[in-house]
């Protein structure tokens, strides 16, 4: 009887086995799903070593007043086939960021595949069949590829045993490098031909490394086994876009015949750089972060001198790390995390005497300034200075026509000027002609805010759009000017109702930009705002210059 029991028992529990699984009875447990699908990690900004020059090269072309020229790129392949990257993708960065505040380039992206025809290749043989749409023609184009891949260059393997008859030991490490090369070059589309010596060979090492330890052993009749282990993998991704931008300094910087090296020998490039600013985040506790952060913000005019300290959820604190954010090119999110620590206390690091990166007025463990060694280190990145007062926010409005030097127009001739920001403001534009008559240019019904960053610049008009929205001509003979104010915070609703108006509308009662100025300072008060304005003289057309 007791053999049929057994037997039956075992029947259905087999029966069981081979009934299928009641997802019911699992759905507490799977509505976790949703949030745990989520990622677990802010994201955050794709940077190299030489992201910080390629700003460098924007500010460069910048000051030299470079036109805007238009460039492509061909397609950059791997001929290794390891190397699985978009690496094209990485160019048409690189160039927009050489290009926020200068407008030195704009990219053509006008490619037909046969292999992937999307939506926009569709549209676009579609359009230029039927003339709706417009090609430019670039000046320029880059072509390249990873040119080779040698894996294992160097390698080393240690491996340690040890035996006895109750323990067994046993620990191994291995390390290797890759060498990764990249060649790039610059040519002229008119031709087809690569322009001698605008070319661009580097290479850099990507390295592996693993540590691993095993420990065996009996304690009576029971055995216990113990494996630690411990490994980094250098990606290929990071040493692409590292070895892109660098090219692509190299190559612009060669044909523009700019100073390109002094882009190349900042402190930001050294290759430990953001390694030790990491190190120097985990000496200090959350509360030695953000009022260190808030110390720099203080320095670079984002939050003033009495700003209180870092509290969650404080709208003033969100607002100031939002703006630096933005301006630094940066993942928003307003917290106090380590892109944020790195991106606010980089002007305050350099190279010393001994080749190690050194903190400049700071400390990791206390956010007072301190006094540096000068025999120990060169000079901090920028204009700021830790704990130093903020320097007053700088406005600059240039004419971006073909000869930036001329300083007379003939009537109806076209204009073109941009401004730009030293750090995030609300930006509001006027021109005043020889008639007397004064309108505003910026906010408009383009850009209804006049909101700028510092990583950019407005264009007025927008010569690179095909519908700007307006166009700017010398008027009638005599003095003309334009002038741009920029405020803190959106200071419209406190200006006098005259400055209120539309757009493109002459300003009753107003008949310079110095009456501008004055309505600016009585409605904002003189220091709350920040002017600059540009003066030429229009000449009666055909008329010698």
């Amino acid at each position: 009887m007791r053999v049929v029991a057994s037997a039956v028992s075992a029947s259905i529990v087999l029966l069981s086995g081979c009934a299928p699984l009641d997802a019911r009875k699992d759905s507490k447990y799977l509505e976790k799903v949703y949030a745990a699908d989520r990622p677990v990690v802010r994201p955050v900004r794709s940077i190299s070593s030489f992201s910080d020059s390629l700003m460098c090269m924007d500010r460069m072309f910048r000051n030299s007043h470079m036109p805007t020229v238009l460039i492509t790129s061909k397609q950059l392949p791997d001929y290794t086939g390891r190397v699985a990257v978009a690496a094209k993708e990485m160019v048409v960065t690189a160039l927009s960021q050489m290009s926020r505040v200068s407008s030195a380039f704009r990219y053509v992206d006008y490619e037909v595949d046969i292999a992937r025809q999307d939506t926009v290749q569709n549209l676009t043989t579609i359009l230029l069949n039927n003339n709706q749409i417009q090609l430019q023609r670039p000046a320029l184009y880059v072509s390249g590829a990873v040119s080779f891949m040698d894996q294992n260059v160097l390698r080393n393997n240690v491996d340690i045993g040890t035996s006895a008859s109750r323990l067994e030991t046993g620990y191994s490490a291995n390390r290797s490098g890759a060498v990764l090369g990249m060649e790039l070059h610059l040519g002229d589309f008119r031709t087809r031909t690569i322009i001698p010596g605008l070319d661009s060979a580097n290479e850099v090492v990507i390295g592996n490394g693993s540590q691993g330890l095993d420990l065996a052993g009996r304690i009576g009749s029971y055995g216990v086994q113990f494996s630690v282990g411990r490994d980094y993998a250098q990606g290929s991704g990071p040493a692409v876009r590292t070895l892109v931008e660098l090219g692509m300094i190299e190559l612009l910087g060669k044909w523009s015949r700019l100073p390109y090296w002094q882009c190349l020998t900042l402190d930001q490039t050294h290759p430990d750089f953001q390694r030790q600013l990491r190190d120097w985040y985990e000496e200090g506790g959350a509360g030695i972060h953000q009022e260190l952060v808030r110390q720099s913000l203080i320095s670079k005019g984002y939050l003033p001198p009495d700003a209180p300290a870092f509290t969650a959820g404080n709208p003033q604190w969100r607002e100031a790390i939002g703006r630096f954010q933005a301006d630094s090119g940066m993942v928003v999110n307003g917290v106090v995390d380590f892109s944020t620590y790195e991106r606010a206390l980089r002007d305050f690091v350099a190279v010393s005497a001994d080749g190690h990166m050194t903190r400049i007025g700071w400390n990791t463990k206390s956010a007072a300034p301190v006094t540096t060694a000068a025999e120990n280190v060169a000079v901090a990145t920028g204009d700021y200075r830790y704990g130093a007062p903020a320097p007053d926010r700088k406005l600059d409005l240039w004419l971006e026509n073909i000869t930036p030097t001329r300083t007379s127009f003939e009537t109806g001739e076209q204009l073109f000027l941009s401004a730009t920001v030293s750090r995030a403001s609300y930006l509001s534009c006027f021109m005043a002609g020889a008639d007397g008559e004064v309108v505003r240019l910026l906010p408009n019904d383009v850009n209804r805010s006049g909101w700028i960053t510092a990583a950019q610049s407005v264009r007025l008009p927008d010569w690179m759009s095909p519908n700007p929205g307006y166009v700017i001509n010398a008027g009638p003979a005599g003095k003309e000017g334009v002038a741009c104010f920029a405020t803190e915070q959106n200071m419209s609703d406190k200006l006098p109702q005259l400055l209120q108006n539309k757009a493109f509308i002459a300003i009753p009662g107003m008949r310079t930009l110095e009456d501008v100025n004055q309505a600016m300072a009585s409605g904002l008060g003189a220091d709350q705002y920040t002017g600059m304005a540009r003066f030429w003289q229009v000449v009666p057309a055909q008329a010698k210059r």
